[in-house]
C-alpha cells in the first residue's frame, strides 16, 4: 500500500513510499482510509520532541486522524463490520492515517457522523478528542462559568469554542485581527486580537483556561483566573501525573516534575490548579461527539484539503501556524 513516511527524526520531509498492508490482530479493525487530517503533532513528533515518551520504529507512517471504511475486523471484534463508515484517532503508539490502509484498535473507533462528508470528518478526531478531555473530563466545565480558549481560530480552538458554549459557558478567545468577526461566528462572547490588546489586562475572574501556546501566554494566562480556577494546557510543560499515566520510568518521571515546577508553583501562589492534557484514543467519547455533530451542536471547519501526493505540503502549510481550522489530505 501507499503510504507516507520518515525515515528518521529531523527537519525534513517525508517521502510517499510502499509499506506492508496491516496485520489485525483479534480486537483490530482494518480501515480503508478515505481522509486524514494534519495536526501539528504530526510535526512534533516527525522532529523528534516526543521521542522520550513515545520511541517509535522507523520507517514511520505519521498521521493521527481518519475517516475510511471497514473492510476487514478481528476475530474478537463485535461493535463494527465490513462496510461501516468510521472516523478515529488511533492510540498513540499506533500511528500511520497517512496510508491507504492502516489496523485500529476497535475502542478507539466510532461511526462517522450521518451528517459529514470524510473530509470533514476526518477533520475532527484528534481535536474535538482533545476539547472534550479538557473542558468535559479534566476541567468538568458548567454552566455559567467563564473560560478562555486561547487560539480560536486553531484546530483545536474552533471545536473548543463550540464545545463550551454547548456546555453553557461565557466564551473568551484570542486570535489575530483577521479571524475576530469569524471567531465571534462560532460563538465566542469576547474576543481578544492579540495583535491590539494583552488578554491579561483585558479578562479577569475566569474559571478555565486552555491554553495550546508558549510559555509566556501560559504565564500571562494565570493573571486571568480566579482563585480556584484551571490552568490546562495541551502544548506543555507536562507533569509528574502525566508521565505516570504513561507509564514513563521513574527518572523521566522526575524530569516532568522538574519541567513543570515553575509554572505549577506560580500556579499555587494564585491558588490556581495547573494540568497538563496529552489527548488520548477514545472511540466511545468519540461517539458522544458525533451524536453533537450529528445535532448541528459542533460544526467541523477545515481550512483547505490536499490530495495525497501532496501530504508533504499539508504539512508545511499547518507548521505556518495560520490555517482557520484543519487541513484536510484526501486519501481516496
Amino acid at each position: 500500500m501507499k503510504a507516507f513516511l520518515i525515515d528518521r527524526y529531523g527537519k525534513h520531509p517525508g517521502r510517499i513510499g510502499e509499506a506492508p498492508i496491516p496485520a489485525i490482530g483479534p480486537h483490530d479493525v482494518l480501515i480503508e482510509v478515505h481522509a486524514s487530517s494534519v495536526n501539528v503533532l504530526d510535526s512534533k513528533i516527525s522532529t523528534g520532541e516526543f521521542k522520550l515518551i513515545l520511541p517509535y520504529a522507523f520507517p514511520l507512517i505519521l498521521g493521527n486522524d481518519l475517516a475510511g471504511v471497514v473492510t476487514e475486523v478481528g476475530t474478537q471484534v463485535t461493535r463494527f463490520k465490513p462496510g461501516d463508515e468510521v472516523y478515529a484517532r488511533p492510540p498513540e503508539t499506533r500511528i500511520g492515517t497517512f496510508a491507504e490502509l492502516i489496523a485500529v484498535n476497535e475502542n478507539a473507533i466510532a461511526l462517522k457522523p450521518a451528517n459529514t462528508s470524510m473530509a470533514q470528518a476526518a477533520s475532527l478526531p484528534l481535536v474535538a478528542l482533545t476539547a472534550w478531555q479538557v473542558l468535559v473530563e479534566t476541567a468538568q466545565l458548567k454552566k455559567g462559568q467563564k473560560v478562555l480558549i486561547h487560539a480560536g481560530s486553531g484546530g483545536v480552538g474552533t471545536v473548543a469554542i463550540q464545545l463550551a458554549k454547548h456546555l453553557g459557558a461565557f466564551v473568551a478567545t484570542t486570535t489575530s485581527t483577521a479571524n475576530v468577526e469569524w471567531v465571534k461566528a462560532l460563538g465566542a462572547d469576547v474576543v481578544i486580537d492579540y495583535k491590539q490588546q494583552n488578554f491579561e489586562s483585558v479578562l479577569h475572574d475566569y474559571d478555565v483556561v486552555l491554553n495550546s501556546l508558549g510559555a509566556d501566554v501560559l504565564e500571562k494566562s494565570l493573571k486571568v483566573l480566579k482563585p480556584g480556577g484551571q490552568l490546562i494546557s495541551i502544548s506543555g510543560p507536562p507533569t509528574a501525573q502525566f508521565a505516570q499515566e504513561q507509564g514513563l520510568s521513574w527518572p523521566l518521571q522526575q524530569v516532568m516534575r522538574l519541567l513543570s515546577f515553575a509554572i505549577r508553583r506560580k500556579a499555587r501562589k494564585r491558588d490556581v490548579n495547573y494540568a497538563f492534557v496529552f489527548m488520548r484514543a477514545n472511540g466511545a467519547q468519540l461517539q458522544q461527539i458525533s451524536a453533537l455533530v450529528e445535532a448541528g451542536i459542533i460544526k467541523p471547519v477545515i481550512d483547505r484539503t490536499f490530495p495525497f501526493e501532496s501530504t508533504a505540503e499539508a504539512l508545511s502549510y499547518v507548521e505556518q501556524g495560520r490555517a482557520k481550522g484543519k487541513v484536510v489530505v484526501l486519501i481516496k
